[in-house]
């Protein structure tokens, strides 16, 4: 099986639009469910790596401590 979404997707049987529905409400109310269950975990994982947290500033040099 390839990792490319556009092959694997392709190499799906065909289904009754029934069959179909039924897995795609299946899968959002896995998704919900998901999110609700691990929503911390999921949350803390993007803040930990989000770009505020990534870049610090640089600390300062001796000469911009000068008043003048």
């Amino acid at each position: 099986m390839s990792h490319d979404p556009q092959s694997w997707l392709a190499s799906l049987p065909a289904i009754s639009d029934e069959s179909v529905v039924e897995i795609l409400d299946f899968l959002q109310a896995f998704i919900v469910a998901f999110e609700s269950f691990y929503g911390g975990q999921i949350h803390r994982y993007y803040d930990q790596r989000s770009r505020h947290n990534l870049i610090q500033p640089a600390p300062k040099t001796l000469q911009e401590d000068l008043p003048f």
